[in-house]
């Protein structure tokens, strides 16, 4: 069945008081537009998400950025490079935020940009979510308890290898089910924008952050489509013991040591090696886990640079 066209939203953002707002869609004054993944729905649904919210965020790494939840209407925010400056390329930004948030800011708009003055084009994916306590401040109370926790000191060889072994909920699985639909589309609609965002069809990839590390791996193993040019799944990722593909595309990953998620890491590289599929792997070993765009005064604030070295050579190998 052919999916229905996608549609452009008007850019607008909401007015907002500090604890939570209720607004759809997100567009920062930059983006050069937004566009509904589904507009007539998409093909499975999340069930009970209440009104869309978005918040500041108190504490951690990626305090005083914002974070959005309860999605249910995913689109793409498009960030344009300068007139006449465009190589060609899309990239997908998947930020993370465990299947319950999207770390929207540090994650997502801030790596788009980052890339566009580039010369990139930059699509920024407000992907589906499972639901959260419409309460913000109800909210924000366990997902300290659940972050305290996760960031509880472990030994190496205790870190899990599996997100199974963090998380393993109905509601996670459909939510991860769905992500990986919107990521599919997100993917089509880049493709059919190609041309009137000078982009290659054949040079376009993607990069996430944790849960959003794991969604564009999650494509990548099932694209149902042409294969994506390039992914850059960052600190997440796992193939959950699939095969991969032998046309998976590059992969760019890093993480710091002291990241829970540091051995699913290991994990996913050593299983793109082990296809004989090209990959690159950076460690650092301090930077916990979600630093994106965040600057901490640690080695780890270099993985951009690495990237974009690691990009250019893919994409020159590929002319």
């Amino acid at each position: 069945m052919a999916s229905a066209p996608s549609r452009v939203l008007p850019l607008f953002i909401a007015q907002s008081d500090r604890r939570q707002t209720t607004w759809m869609p997100i567009a920062p004054a930059d983006a050069a537009e937004v566009i509904q993944l589904w507009p007539e729905g998409p093909p499975t649904r999340i069930e009970r998400v209440p009104d869309e919210v978005e918040y500041p965020v108190p504490a951690g790494i990626a305090a005083g950025t914002t974070f959005v939840r309860n999605i249910s209407d995913p689109t793409l925010t498009v960030f344009t490079p300068p007139e006449a400056s465009s190589n060609g390329v899309g990239v997908i930004v998947v930020p993370g935020g465990g299947w319950t948030i999207n770390a929207w800011s540090h994650e997502g708009i801030d790596v788009a940009r980052w890339l566009a003055p580039l010369g990139y084009t930059a699509f920024v994916l407000k992907y589906r979510l499972q639901a959260s306590d419409p309460d913000q401040a109800a909210f924000e109370a366990r997902a300290a308890a659940v972050d305290a926790g996760l960031a509880a000191a472990l030994a190496a060889g205790n870190k899990p290898t599996a997100i199974g072994e963090l998380i393993s909920t109905d509601t996670y699985r459909e939510a991860r089910a769905a992500c990986a639909d919107d990521g599919r589309r997100a993917v089509e609609l880049v493709r059919e924008n190609a041309e009137r965002f000078h982009l290659r069809p054949d040079a376009i990839g993607m990069i996430g952050f944790s849960a959003g590390a794991f969604l564009i791996v999650d494509v990548a193993l099932d694209p149902r489509a042409e294969q994506v040019a390039f992914i850059a799944p960052i600190y997440g990722g796992e193939t959950r013991g699939a095969p991969v593909p032998a046309d998976a595309p590059p992969l760019f990953t890093a993480v710091a040591r002291d990241d829970i998620l540091v051995r699913i890491v290991d994990g996913l590289y050593a299983d793109w090696t082990a296809a004989d599929r090209p990959t690159e792997l950076h460690v650092f070993d301090r930077g916990a886990h979600g630093f994106g765009m965040v600057k901490q005064g640690l080695p780890s604030d270099r993985w951009t640079d690495l990237f974009l070295a690691w990009l250019e050579d893919v994409l020159a190998r590929d002319r």
